[in-house]
């Protein structure tokens, strides 16, 4: 369940506020599951090449803030200059 809620926060923040859950749900699945999968574990082809963190990870999930994540989410991730995730501040 905690990898929902946080499935679910992600998208609220980033993307739609006061989305309905399938509107949530529809959204990961459009653009975040090809990365970090449906169950947000990372352990896709994509996943794994592109090294994404395992978000059900409770390390992983104790640094993570809100800020954190609707960065982000609207702003992409870059590393060493190259992007990592594309930004999602028109979705």
């Amino acid at each position: 369940m905690k990898t929902q809620a946080l499935l679910s926060a992600v998208l609220s923040l980033g993307m739609a506020l006061t989305a309905s859950a399938a509107d949530v749900a529809g959204l990961w699945g459009q653009h975040c599951a090809s990365c970090h999968g449906k169950d947000g574990k990372g352990e896709t082809k994509a996943g794994r090449k592109a090294g994404v963190k395992d978000q059900t990870d409770a390390k992983y999930q104790a640094g993570l803030t809100d800020e954190k994540m609707f960065k982000a989410i609207k702003e992409g991730l870059k590393e060493n200059g190259k992007e990592k995730m594309k930004p999602f501040k028109d979705k």
